[in-house]
């Protein structure tokens, strides 16, 4: 029950940078050495350290009399912002937008509205709108999601072959992180990012992901407008922002647009087996990728 102190004593010394500022020394450094580099209390800086230490994300040894910190391997490779996998822009969502959301989830349940509009005040009944409410909080969201599928985009699109699939459309696939994976193992491949105008516009400004020659981006939103043909459609972390009646809804269209013999690629959770059934996918199969996210792969027929 006490586990949302573990997260934000995590989310807490990313964003004071205490592993950036043990990296950057390339040495252990003591707790007072710590509270200056980040600009904390001492005290405070004491009281952070020894709960990293407890929880193995520092390393600890005496010197002269002093207790000295270094990173853990894990800390090193996943907590610091220079780390190529590193999950530092998860955690600052995690801490800044979903944890506050998570405060009032009693409320959300008993009246059934999104926690955007409590956590944040946004006057909104579209999900996006509240998630996208400023253009720093777009940005803030893909790089999110970029770091997720630093680490685990290569094991959800290998999870199947899928390789017969020479047309891909990622639905929902902000700055392409997941479509580069799906270029990257599958050479032959083609993908389309089927995003809201706003999120493509923010992924030319800000990611690089335009410049490769494989990948696209087809601006509409996918509940109202055309989804453009392919033969497989990719929905990662998008059913689970609705009821099961919208997913249903939303599968439907995939699957009416979708080519006799494609597919759809579904990451997130393998409750959504009965929602492809419904939308009329068959041979439905899932894989465990070992990740935070399995895989589940459903076909049309030919």
């Amino acid at each position: 029950m006490e586990g949302f102190l573990v997260s934000k004593t995590v989310f807490t010394s990313c964003e004071l940078g205490v592993f950036d500022a043990i990296q950057e020394a390339q040495r252990p450094l003591s707790a007072e050495e710590l509270s200056v580099a980040v600009g904390a209390s001492l005290d405070g800086m004491e009281r952070l350290l020894a709960a990293c230490t407890g929880l193995q994300l520092l390393e600890t040894h005496q010197e002269n009399g002093q207790v000295l910190y270094r990173n853990s391997e894990e800390a090193s490779v996943y907590l610091t912002r220079s780390s190529p996998v590193s999950l530092y822009h998860s955690i600052q969502y995690s801490s800044k937008t979903i944890y506050l959301c998570w405060h009032y989830l009693t409320d959300a349940i008993r009246d059934g509205k999104n926690q955007y509009e409590k956590a944040f005040g946004v006057n909104s009944k579209d999900l996006f709108q509240a998630l996208y409410r400023s253009d720093e909080e777009m940005v803030k969201f893909m790089r999110l999601m970029n770091s997720i599928w630093n680490i685990c985009g290569r094991d959800v699109v290998t999870a199947f072959d899928l390789s017969p699939f020479k047309v891909i459309c990622d639905l929902g696939g902000c700055s392409g992180a997941l479509a580069k994976h799906c270029t990257s193992a599958y050479p032959q491949c083609t993908v389309t990012i089927f995003d809201l105008p706003k999120v493509v516009h923010t992924s030319r400004e800000h990611f690089v992901t335009q410049a490769h020659n494989r990948i696209g981006f087809h601006e509409g939103d996918f509940f109202k407008d055309p989804i453009p043909e392919a033969d497989l459609y990719i929905l990662a972390r998008i059913l689970h922002d609705w009821t099961d009646q919208c997913c249903v809804e939303l599968l439907t269209r995939v699957y009416k647009a979708c080519k006799p013999g494609g597919a759809v690629l579904l990451l997130y959770s393998l409750n959504m087996l009965c929602l492809l059934t419904a939308a009329g996918f068959t041979s439905i199969q899932h894989r465990f990728t070992g990740k935070t996210y399995d895989a589940v792969l459903g076909c049309k027929d030919t």
